[in-house]
């Protein structure tokens, strides 16, 4: 039996579960914690993290598994601990009061609350002993018991301030510049040429990606450069997207023997990956490489595509076909353990195939990273198998059949633990991937599992009691947590995705529902923005509005795209206009700051070009809709039919024959239809 046990002994959370044996008298964030702080007068200590993070094990093991620095946080504080996964929102805030604080942010989050919940202080990671310029725990804990005993008025006083600061930060509202308004259409094509000039000055044209170290694949400004070069022909832009995404899939970013990538690379080149993997990274990174396919044809790109979504499925899938939030970093209490390899291991298992296996992977008798080698490719296939005077299809095959050993072998060590709780946004993104795969693939496998996916989102995450909306998180057969904005944008979004794919109408109209339910339960009066809680959730200081996109794209950013194509679907003008107030409200930090705004950027851009309306009309219409889908396109909404019907605007007074009939259109009027996919190009170029 352990021999320590607290409250979070009952949370089904695993980074809870991972700290329910500490000495710390951990509670889950709730009323009961509340409760206590006020009525003992005690400071509230706040600990965020998630069940990945590297630096959050490492305080755990240093920190919160000493007795002794357990027995101060445990007379000082009631002690709470969140997962940042579980509760974005609450993280959210907090994080907002570190970085105003100290200028930086990062998890594991320790923030120091009054027991009104107002921060006062806080940082990140504080080592057990006084290093790195930083004051230790224990120190850390002496000095704000000290301070609140005797100087409990002015720390009242400082917290205040800081949440009035904090509450004036989010009301944003409708910040539309007078120029704009005079000018009367925000959206021009010098705008966005500012915007993509603004988002190359920070391109890294040796490496690929943006800045330097760490580096974070950015997938929505990689999105919005590919968009451009479609509307423009700059190759530039192509350049740069197609070097970062070739420098990211051949570096140790990617996992070349499993598939999936890890959520960052700490240096430059990609090589030394922060080896968690989280089901978002490789959502959208799936969904990248899969436009990119479209575009270029590349296998290279089709294989790391399918890649992935083997790994997603072998590691990360339930037996009701949810997927897992993330695989933690660490092995045996060593990060990237997993993942990494001696030579004599190499030699060992793979014999006579060892010597080409380590030169193509880079692998090295000295290793190549301080724990082991990482596998990575210096040089493209093609290549090497010239220098090596192989064929190309032989060479790969020996490749493979000598990971798929490697893999067999890795199987067998200590497993990374992985975060088994499913979360409603992030499944929505892995959906959404699995189509785009289909659509440039056209593996029906990757579609099937999408339409099981929704099926099992759309029954596990119903609000209990008949209601209408949607829970965030659910593990054991339960889910918990209302939704929040992200999980509402997200599963429209799938759901939109899901009809192109299948012309099933029932996603469409569920997407319609759940849009009235998000406008409803989320919007700010007033603006067109949306709040990231839903009204009524009374445990947050600050009921916040989340703009930016950072890893995931914001939920605001995604509603006002799932506006604009719902709006014309079902011809709501006023979603439509909604959309545009969001993009055009935010253009001055979309076109400044497209690194922070690039699924803003996306959108913004598509709003200046113009967004066809394409409809596919026939009694036989399944192959011409497979060979449309798989072209790389801009931005559009698509309907297709097999039947007259004059219930969707779009659909309206457009014949069914027995051949399929395409139409582009703009604002319902149509071109005259075309048969091909040829002229249908075409007709997309003319638009």
């Amino acid at each position: 039996m352990p021999q320590f046990t607290n409250r979070l002994a009952g949370e089904s959370s695993p980074y809870l579960q991972q700290h329910a044996h500490n000495p710390v008298d951990w509670y889950p964030w709730g009323e009961e914690a509340f409760e206590t702080a006020r009525r003992t007068g005690k400071p509230i200590l706040l600990s965020i993290g998630y069940s990945s993070c590297h630096w959050c094990h490492v305080m755990e093991r240093e920190s919160f598994e000493d007795e002794e620095i357990a027995r101060l946080m445990n007379a000082y504080f009631v002690n709470i601990k969140v997962d940042r996964e579980e509760r974005p929102d609450v993280d959210d805030i907090y994080m907002d009061a570190v970085q105003t604080m100290t200028g930086s942010g990062g998890w594991p989050l320790n923030v120091f609350l009054t027991p009104d919940l107002k921060p006062f202080y806080g940082g990140t990671y504080f080592p057990p002993k006084r290093m790195y310029n930083m004051p230790s725990w224990r120190e850390v804990l002496e000095n704000i018991h000290y301070n609140y005993q005797e100087h409990r008025d002015k720390i009242q006083e400082q917290a205040d301030h800081l949440t009035a600061h904090m509450k004036d930060a989010n009301n944003f509202g409708n910040l539309v510049s007078e120029e704009l308004k005079l000018a009367g259409n925000p959206f021009s094509s010098e705008k966005v040429e500012e915007m993509i000039g603004n988002l190359l000055e920070r391109a890294d044209t040796l490496n690929g990606g943006f800045g330097n170290a760490p580096k974070f694949p950015q997938t929505f400004s990689l999105k919005l450069l590919l968009q451009h070069y479609y509307h423009t022909g700059r190759q530039d832009c192509r350049n740069i997207v197609l070097l970062s995404l070739d420098k990211m899939s051949r570096g140790g970013l990617y996992d070349h023997i499993g598939g999936g990538f890890a959520r960052y690379s700490t240096d430059a080149v990609w090589l030394v990956p922060h080896f968690e993997k989280m089901l978002y990274d490789n959502a959208l990174l799936i969904d990248l490489y899969a436009e990119a396919f479209k575009l270029t044809k590349d296998e290279w790109y089709a294989r790391v595509v399918r890649q992935s979504i083997d790994f997603v499925q072998r590691e990360m899938m339930s037996d009701e076909k949810g997927f897992y939030s993330a695989m933690d970093a660490d092995s045996e209490g060593v990060e990237g353990k997993y993942y990494v390899w001696e030579k004599s291991e190499i030699d060992e298992v793979l014999g006579e195939d060892a010597a080409i296996f380590a030169a193509f992977y880079g692998i090295e008798e000295q290793r190549n990273w301080e724990e082991g080698n990482i596998l990575h490719i210096r040089k493209p296939l093609k290549e090497f198998a010239a220098e090596k005077g192989m064929e190309e299809k032989v060479l790969a095959e020996k490749l493979d059949a000598a990971s798929r050993k490697l893999l067999a072998i890795r199987q067998n060590r200590v497993h990374p633990l992985t975060d088994d709780k499913i979360l409603l946004s992030w499944n929505a993104l892995m959906n959404a991937s699995l189509v785009n795969a289909w659509k440039a693939l056209g593996e029906d496998r990757y579609l099937e599992l999408a339409k099981e996916n929704m099926d099992f989102l759309l029954r596990a995450f119903r609000e209990p009691g008949g209601r209408e909306g949607l829970m965030h998180s659910y593990k054991n057969q339960h889910s918990s947590i209302p939704g929040f904005l992200d999980d509402y944008a997200n599963t429209i979004r799938a759901l939109i995705r899901l009809q192109e794919a299948t012309g099933h109408m029932e996603y469409l109209e569920e997407a319609r529902r759940l849009m009235e339910v998000c406008t409803d339960r989320f919007s700010e009066k007033g603006t067109g923005f949306f709040y990231y809680t839903p009204f009524g959730m009374e445990d947050i200081i600050i009921r916040k509005k989340e703009i930016y996109d950072n890893a995931v794209p914001s939920g605001n950013s995604i509603m006002a795209w799932n506006l604009y194509y719902l709006g014309v679907v079902f011809d709501r003008q006023d979603w439509k206009e909604r959309a545009g107030l969001m993009c055009s409200t935010l253009e001055r930090l979309i076109t400044k700051y497209p690194s922070s705004f690039g699924n803003w950027g996306i959108l913004f851009q598509a709003l200046c070009y113009g967004i066809p309306e394409v409809v596919l009309t026939g009694e036989n219409i399944n192959e011409l809709h497979r060979i449309l889908l798989r072209n790389f396109l801009p931005e559009f909404v698509y309907q297709t039919t097999t039947k007259a019907r004059e219930d969707y605007p779009l659909l309206g007074k457009k014949p069914v024959e027995a051949n399929p009939l395409i139409f582009v259109c703009r604002n319902y009027t149509c071109k005259k239809p075309v048969g091909t996919e040829e002229e249908f190009l075409e007709e997309m170029k003319l638009h």
